[in-house]
This record gives structure tokens, C-alpha cells and sequence, in this order.
């Protein structure tokens, strides 16, 4: 699920994820992401991608419910849809709207 998020806001993308409750986790590669963890295993979470665009920034959510494993085939468990996305990317908006500057009229 892409969120799209335009305007001005009283923080930079990166602190309005970590506002939203996610943590920032860099990979081998030093990608940057973002996840908000429901079980002690790191599984499973909201994984999340923050992306700059004109005017603004997207978040691209989606839910892992296992860690992915390799090994004779790639097998990654996300999910981009459904109930639970829809219902975390709306409480995202929520959060990140409520952090939105005003605009002068």
C-alpha cells in the first residue's frame, strides 16, 4: 500500500515515521526501512519504505508476517493489502496528519 503525504510538516518523513511508532532498521546493504514489531521474534510487523516526491513523501507499508527465508527459492510473506494494512495506513495518516503546519490562507 502506498501512502502519498504533500504539504508541510513539523518534522522531517523521518521523524514522522518514528512518531507513528516505527523503528528504523538498516540492512547489510545500509537500506533504510522502518517497522513497527508486534511479536518478540521481530514477526510480525508493519515494514515500511519512505520515499521523497515531488511536493512531499510516500510511505510504502506492507505487513511481513514471518521473516523471509532463502535458501533453493526466495519466499517473502508480505502482505500489501487487506483489513490490517488499510486499518495501520489509516492510523498512520491519522498520526501524520495531526502533525501537518497550517496553511495561511
Amino acid at each position: 500500500m502506498k501512502l502519498h503525504f504533500s504539504g508541510l510538516y513539523a518534522m522531517n518523513p523521518r521523524q514522522l515515521i518514528r512518531r507513528a511508532g516505527y523503528g528504523e532498521i538498516i540492512n547489510r546493504t545500509g537500506a533504510v526501512s522502518y517497522a513497527r514489531v508486534f511479536g518478540p521474534s521481530g514477526y510480525p510487523r508493519f515494514h515500511a519504505y519512505l520515499e521523497l516526491a515531488p511536493g512531499g513523501f510516500e510511505i510504502n507499508l506492507h505487513l511481513d508476517q514471518k521473516k523471509p527465508t532463502y535458501g533453493t527459492g526466495t519466499a517473502h510473506s508480505g502482505e500489501y493489502d487487506g483489513d490490517a494494512v488499510e486499518r495501520e495506513g489509516g492510523r498512520i495518516q491519522a498520526v501524520i496528519a495531526s502533525l501537518k503546519r497550517p496553511t495561511l490562507a
